[in-house]
């Protein structure tokens, strides 16, 4: 079965998640919740779902399997994950995301929450414990299908509340910005907002079919279709988000994406932040670009989200923490237009995108002249798909092994100054670029982020990188 926790809950084929192991993983999940004391019989629990063909499919079991367990089901239909943890932690209730992200439509998973937020790694490692003891008792769960409470409109309002006075009236007023809303379920919602703040907007190739957007990766095919709409549409700015509405996308006025950790980082200045955790992925830049301190982690919401909380453990203020995929989150609460921000510590793709407009509009800049004021050095990533788990696992091995084998791999790229471990290899070439070898952690992707001084020279160097990726797996060495 390819069903696993990765990064970012569980994951795996849609036909694997169908049927019992939906039953098996949400009782599993409700067990926890009462042993760990984190819910008791007849609290709620939240279901929400992106717009896969699945994952109706998928909801329908849980509710079944959550009210069996001894919870009351509550349905908040087609929802952006933040929002859904947003409601969540207002009602003190544990939920259930049924989504995939941004990985092929074929794929389907789950992302679990606690009532005050994202699960851990050590719920993960409980979770799986008691689905393992269910496989050892099959009769004491079924895969009856269930409903729940609808309260989709009451979750949506509060996350849509939570945004409102974020900024000024009509502090994007004068801006013509596009929507591209293909089949994330922040679709609305963002073409909502954005009007609501005064702009002009145009909403873009809305899709019934998935199509999955990686934000952290964008496709040259989604790169073309953004700077056709640029022309086309004579666009200040395109907004997205990928399928669960909790990874930004953001293009400047030529349909040129923001990187994710930009973002990330225009967001902490915007919020006066103090302490900034990011993984070790993010832009090298950013420790010299803002008056923060900065946090690196492993790559994935919990290690952030645990750093965030190790901060604030020492007694740090103005925490926040994102990815380089541009999901941002908040661990303090923030004052931002005179309102107050409450914490939000799970991936959420409304902040950073609103902050980024703002602080353009505020500048009277472009958004790629904004964004170039930050001087970042210019980064790239990508990956290569249907790449096998135990391929990637056989190349980092052999990378690991030796130092060696590690600078005879570069070899075509350049000499070897420096590297770190945190979470996959991150190499320093001797005449400064980066390449970063990282195999994905919640899907069959190997994935290279690299920088150089150009955007021509990354992008010749993240070329490179997976060309040798790609030419060792071929090689079967």
């Amino acid at each position: 079965m390819s069903l696993k926790f990765g990064t970012s809950g569980l994951r795996g084929l849609s036909i694997d998640l169908k049927g019992r192991a939906s039953a098996l993983y949400a009782t599993a999940f409700a067990r926890h919740m009462l042993e760990s004391g984190h819910a008791k019989p007849g609290d709620e629990i939240l279901v929400g779902r992106d717009f896969r063909d699945s994952s109706p499919e998928i909801a329908a079991i849980c509710f079944g399997a959550l009210e069996r367990a001894g919870f009351m089901p509550v349905d908040c239909g087609t929802i952006p994950t933040p929002a859904l943890a947003l409601y969540g932690i207002g009602r003190k209730a544990a939920s259930l995301m049924i989504t995939g992200s941004h990985i092929p439509a074929d794929r389907n998973g789950i992302k679990f929450y606690r009532p005050d937020g994202e699960i851990d790694k050590s719920d993960e490692a409980a979770i799986n414990a008691q689905a393992e003891s269910l496989r050892a008792n099959m009769g004491a769960f079924d895969e009856t299908p269930g409903s729940g409470r609808d309260a989709a409109a009451d979750a949506l309002a509060a996350f849509r509340a939570r945004y409102a006075a974020l900024l000024p009236d009509g502090a994007l007023s004068d801006l013509k910005i596009g929507v591209y809303q293909h089949s994330t379920v922040a679709r609305d919602l963002f073409v909502d907002l954005l009007q609501h703040f005064g702009a002009e907007v145009v909403a873009l190739r809305r899709s019934e079919t998935f199509i999955p957007v990686d934000t952290e990766a964008v496709s040259p095919d989604t790169v073309a279709l953004l700077k056709a709409w640029a022309v086309q549409h004579r666009l200040d700015a395109i907004v997205s988000a990928d399928g669960d509405g909790d990874r930004p996308l953001l293009s400047d006025e030529t349909g040129e994406p923001l990187r994710g950790d930009l973002l990330g980082l225009i967001t902490a200045n915007f919020l006066n932040a103090a302490v900034v955790v990011t993984p070790v992925t993010s832009n090298s830049g950013i420790e010299a670009a803002g008056a923060f301190s900065v946090v690196r982690t492993r790559v994935g919401s919990p290690f952030v989200i645990a750093g965030m909380n190790e901060a604030l453990a020492a007694g740090k203020s103005g925490v926040m923490g994102f990815e380089a995929n541009g999901g941002l989150l908040t661990a303090s609460p923030f004052t931002v237009n005179g309102v107050s921000l409450a914490p939000l510590p799970t991936r959420d793709s409304v902040l950073p995108v609103l902050a980024a407009l703002f602080e353009a509009k505020k500048a009277g800049l472009t958004l790629s002249a904004f964004a170039g004021g930050y001087r970042l050095p210019f980064a790239d990533a990508d990956r290569l798909e249907n790449f096998p788990v135990e391929t990637s696992a056989a190349l980092m091995a052999h990378l690991r092994g030796s130092q060696a084998a590690l600078a005879a791999f570069l070899a075509p790229l350049g000499t070897v100054a420096a590297t770190s471990d945190i979470d996959g290899l991150r190499v320093t070439l001797g005449d400064g670029r980066l390449v970063h070898l990282r195999p994905s952690g919640n899907a069959p992707e190997m994935r290279c982020y690299v920088e150089a001084e150009t955007v021509d020279a990354a992008k010749s160097l993240l070329r490179q990188g997976l060309e040798l990726i790609r030419g060792w797996s071929e090689r079967g060495v």
